[in-house]
């Protein structure tokens, strides 16, 4: 038996909602609307119709049969009829009208003028059932955020309808998903409702997204992974999704698509059930043939974008994004606990600390009084109530240490590095071989902190990196090559427990910025 996902209004819809009743109130109810819903045998089918007010876009949701008051003026009445089937199994019918209503009015949408959504593949000998179809319709003609005004479902090809219509205020997305081996994606979005909706595919003109997903570095084990179109203009595909796989990391997934953009994304869900982290990588545009890897949860994890920044007579720090994904970015990062010092020479400026969990606002700040060598120190540790992390999870602790001179009359990005580490050759589980040698590829970034700041450009003059077998008790030196605009450094492996890594990035001018990464990769 399937479970039924219901037709939904799409997120934003909650605001508009809110906005929409405000708005009628405004406005005399001076006409009605009653919509009445046919099921595919003819008899009354109870739904949830959306109707909604062109162009404003106030919207409004009322059941099938039920008077609607609602000003005079040009409305789309959209709804998905669903229709319980045996076992559990069903139709879904997409209709919608275009019209004016002034005075009483009563339509009817017609679940028997529905026509079969059909769509084709030269599916391979291990893809054994019908594709499954997500499909959305939308009010509002293209470029206007259709995507907000909108009805949803999905059910198996040969159970999905669509009542074709001319209307340039409708659009029809749909996303339909052939599983096997690999999975076989295609979408597609019409203005108004085709004649004949679905289309016809071919292997050969598909490109391919493959989820490579690692264990070790995230907060919890079980990862959601899925693939949403991301057209350049929201259109009626852009709120559906393929689902990849759900499951305990390690694991790797291949999925065939049709070509355009496309937006990975990686949910991870804790103990507790409850989303717990994940993100949204880049934009992939693929086009047929091509390739495409996207990991989640590659060793090492560590600080994505904020430098100290002088503002305002003060030296800040946003102390967020310090133990991410660098595969996913600065939106991929978990929440931590962190200390904050600052200190000019021997004396301490002000200590803080925080927390960015459940809070938009974890931003260090101290005033200073002359321009001189300050040190920011951040401890940072990762930190979420409610859930229990897992046991010998990567990445657990990052340290900085920036030593740079700062100015209370000059704003300014400090001169300061993030370091990226990614050692090679590890295995699903982030592990390396005992008693091996791993190559960790070593860069040293300034991620921009927004226009209002003068953004130097730095240049590093030299990179040291050390690695620690025992926590951070004691360091070794590795050999370190430069590499075109990256390092290379030569870490020999303890044969058990794990691996903490620390660089050392200093330029010209004798700014520093020492990293730690404790737990950076595991031996296994």
């Amino acid at each position: 038996m399937r479970v039924r996902r219901r037709s939904i209004a799409v997120a934003g819809v909650a605001a508009l909602l809110a906005s929409a009743a405000a708005g009628g109130a405004a406005q005399a109810a001076s006409s009605s609307l009653t919509v009445t819903t046919l099921g595919r045998h003819g008899a009354k089918v109870a739904t949830t119709v959306t109707v909604v007010a062109l162009p404003s876009g106030h919207t409004y949701t009322v059941q099938s049969g039920k008077r609607l008051s609602l000003p005079a003026g040009h409305y789309i009445a959209m709804t998905d009829i669903w229709e319980h089937g045996t076992e559990g199994l069903g139709t879904d019918t997409f209709g919608a009208l275009d019209l004016n209503v002034s005075g009483t009015r009563s339509v009817t949408l017609d679940a028997r003028k529905g026509k079969a959504v059909k769509v084709s593949l030269d599916t391979p000998a291990d893809v054994t059932g019908p594709p499954k179809i997500s499909a959305q319709l939308c009010a509002g003609a293209a470029g206007d955020m259709p995507s907000a005004y909108s009805v949803m479902g999905w059910n198996n090809e040969g159970s999905l309808y669509a009542v074709p219509n001319s209307s340039k205020q409708l659009q029809f997305g749909y996303l339909a998903q052939w599983t096997g081996n690999d999975s076989y994606v295609a979408v597609k979005n019409s203005t108004g409702i085709p004649a004949a909706p679905g289309g016809s595919y071919k292997r050969a003109g598909l490109a391919t997204m493959r989820f490579a997903v690692r264990g070790g570095t995230q907060m919890a084990q079980e990862n959601d992974t899925s693939l949403q179109p991301a057209p350049r203009a929201d259109d009626c595909t852009t709120s559906l999704s393929a689902q990849v796989r759900e499951d305990d990391a390690p694991y790797s997934s291949t999925l065939h698509v049709t070509p355009g953009p496309w937006q990975p994304r990686d949910d991870v869900i804790g103990s507790n059930g409850d989303d717990v982290g994940g993100g949204f990588p880049p934009v992939r545009t693929l086009k047929a043939g091509q390739s495409f890897t996207q990991s989640f949860g590659r060793a090492a994890w560590s600080p994505q974008h904020y430098l100290p920044v002088t503002w305002q007579k003060s030296v800040t720090f946003n102390a967020d994004s310090l133990i991410g994904d660098p595969d996913v970015g600065a939106l991929g990062a978990d929440p931590t606990k962190e200390t904050v010092v600052l200190t000019k020479g021997s004396a301490t400026v002000r200590k803080q600390t925080l927390t960015n969990w459940g809070t938009s606002d974890a931003e260090f700040s101290a005033g200073i009084h002359s321009a001189a060598w300050y040190d920011l120190t951040v401890d940072a540790h990762r930190y979420r109530p409610g859930i229990t992390f897992p046991a010998g999870m990567l990445s657990s602790r990052v340290t900085l240490d920036w030593h740079f001179k700062a100015d209370p009359a000059k704003s300014m990005v400090a001169p300061v590095f993030l370091t990226r580490f990614l050692p090679t050759g590890l295995n699903s589980r982030n592990q390396a071989a005992p008693s091996s040698t791993t190559t960790v590829d070593v860069s040293a970034g300034r991620g921009s902190q927004g226009p209002d700041l003068r953004f130097t450009t730095v240049t590093a003059k030299a990179v040291k990196v050390w690695s620690s077998a025992d926590g951070g008790k004691t360091w070794k030196a590795a050999t370190v090559r430069h590499s075109g605009s990256s390092w290379q450094a030569t870490v020999h492996n303890p044969a058990s427990g794990a691996v903490a890594l620390r660089s050392e990035v200093t330029d010209a001018a004798g700014d520093r910025s020492v990293e730690t990464v404790y737990r950076a990769y595991a031996i296994g």
